[in-house]
C-alpha cells in the first residue's frame, strides 16, 4: 500500500471534511448548482489552476501545467443532488427541503478538489491535468450538454478518468472491470388518449386509466418473452398518472418509463416492443397513445487500455487484495457519454463500506463514508502521477 500520498492527504482532511458537509447542506439540482460551482471555481483559483466556469451551465474547468510534456489527463466528478428529502438525522444534512446529496456527489466533488490541492502544491508530474466538474448527472444529460459545448475541444485528454462511491462495496477498495460496466438508460414517456365519462356510466367512454393499467402489464412480457435470458435488461414503469377524482372516466393517462440494458441490440429491441405492444393494447380499447423516447444515455463501457493502467494504478495505492474485478450492472451513469466520444478511459468504483444497516443510493437514509476521502482522492493523484510520469 502506497501510505506516503494518503497519510499526506489524511493530514490535511479536516478542511475537506468541512467542505464535504457543506456542500451536503447546501445541495442543487441538476443545471442550478451554482453555489457548487463557484465554491469549486474559488477554490481552484486559490490553487494556481486556470479556471473555464459555464459548460453546461454550471460545469467548470481547472487546468494545471507542469513541466514540457504534451501529455493530458482529464478527472471527473459531478456536482448535483436528488429531489430527495433527506432521512438521515446528521448534523450537516440538507438544509434545502426536498433536495438531498444521496448519490454521493458531494464527495466526489470533494474528493476530486482534495486531490487537485495536493498537485497544485506537489507538482509531481510533467503535462496537463484537467479536473472536470459536471453538472446534471442526475438527469443523465449533464455530460452530453458539456461535450456539446466543446468540452474536448476546449480540453484535450489522452485519457480521461470517473469514479462513483458504492455502499455494499468494502469501504476503501476499489472495483472495475474492461468493456461494458454499466447500462444504458432511456426515460419513456407514454402518454394515452381515451374518451372521458362520468364513473357511473363506463360505456360512454373509453376509460384511458385502464388502459395504462393493461399496457403496463403487458409491458412485463417483453423481458420474459422477447429478449434472451442471457442478455439482461429492466424495464421499469415508476410512475402512473391519471385523474384525481374516483367517479370520473379519465380521457388521459401517463406512463413513464425507465429501460436498462447493456447492448445497443437488446436496447433497439425493448424499445420497439415498447412502443409496439402500447399501442396495440390502446388500440383493442379503441384509444390512442403518444410514445416520446425523452432522454437516452449509452452503455458505459471503459477503454481496455485505460482500464489496465487504472487497475495498476489502484493496485499500487491500496495492494491486490483492495482491488476487485466489477460484474456489469444495470445502473447507470451520464460519464457514458464522455466514454463514447472518447473511448481512451475508464469509470473506477470505490467502496463505501458493507456493513450491516447501510443505505444504498439513492435512500433517504444514505451517507457518506468520509473516512474514504483521503483514499479517493489518493487515486486521482495517482493516476496523474503515474500517467505524466510514463
Amino acid at each position: 500500500m502506497n501510505n506516503k500520498i494518503i497519510e499526506t492527504l489524511k493530514s490535511d482532511m479536516n478542511e475537506f471534511i468541512e467542505i464535504r458537509r457543506h456542500i451536503h447542506m447546501h445541495p442543487e439540482l441538476g443545471f442550478s448548482e451554482k453555489s457548487t460551482s463557484e465554491l469549486v471555481s474559488q477554490k481552484l483559483k486559490e490553487w494556481g489552476f486556470e479556471v473555464h466556469y459555464g459548460l453546461a451551465g454550471t460545469g467548470v474547468v481547472g487546468t494545471l501545467r507542469c513541466g514540457t510534456a504534451n501529455k493530458t489527463i482529464g478527472l471527473r466528478a459531478d456536482l448535483d443532488a436528488l429531489p430527495i428529502v433527506e432521512k438521515t438525522g446528521k448534523q450537516w444534512s440538507s438544509q434545502e427541503r426536498g433536495k438531498f446529496h444521496g448519490c454521493g456527489h458531494d464527495v466526489h466533488t470533494t474528493m476530486l478538489l482534495c486531490a487537485a490541492k495536493y498537485l497544485s502544491k506537489t507538482r509531481n508530474f510533467d503535462g496537463t491535468l484537467h479536473v472536470i466538474f459536471q453538472p446534471a448527472e442526475e438527469t443523465l444529460y449533464g455530460g452530453r450538454k458539456m461535450i456539446e459545448d466543446g468540452l474536448f475541444e476546449l480540453f484535450p485528454c489522452d485519457k480521461i478518468f470517473g469514479m462513483h462511491n458504492m455502499p455494499g462495496r468494502k469501504s476503501g477498495q476499489f472495483y472495475c472491470r474492461s468493456g461494458t460496466m454499466l447500462a444504458s438508460s432511456d426515460t419513456i414517456h407514454i402518454e394515452i388518449f381515451g374518451i372521458g365519462a362520468h364513473g357511473a356510466m363506463p360505456e360512454d367512454g373509453i376509460d384511458a386509466t385502464l388502459v395504462a393499467c393493461h399496457i403496463g402489464v403487458a409491458l412485463q412480457s417483453i423481458v420474459s418473452r422477447n429478449i434472451s435470458p442471457f442478455k439482461p435488461a429492466v424495464v421499469t414503469i415508476g410512475c402512473i398518472q391519471s385523474g384525481d377524482a374516483p367517479n370520473i372516466i379519465n380521457s388521459s393517462a401517463l406512463l413513464k418509463l425507465s429501460v436498462r440494458t447493456l447492448d445497443k441490440l437488446t436496447r433497439d429491441i425493448v424499445i420497439k416492443r415498447i412502443e409496439d405492444i402500447s399501442a396495440a393494447q390502446a388500440a383493442s380499447f379503441g384509444a390512442k397513445i403518444s410514445f416520446n423516447l425523452i432522454n437516452s444515455c449509452p452503455v458505459l463501457t471503459n477503454g481496455a487500455e485505460s482500464t489496465e493502467f487504472a487497475i495498476k494504478t489502484a493496485i499500487s495505492l491500496v495492494g491486490k487484495d483492495h482491488v476487485h474485478e466489477a460484474s456489469p450492472q444495470m445502473g447507470s451513469e451520464d460519464f457514458s457519454f464522455m466514454l463514447e466520444t472518447h473511448p481512451d478511459g475508464c469509470y473506477m468504483l470505490l467502496g463505501n463500506g458493507d456493513e450491516p444497516g447501510y443505505c444504498n443510493l439513492h435512500n433517504s437514509g444514505y451517507d457518506f463514508n468520509d473516512d474514504i476521502i483521503a483514499i479517493g482522492a489518493a487515486y486521482w493523484v495517482s493516476l496523474v502521477e503515474s500517467y505524466a510520469n510514463m
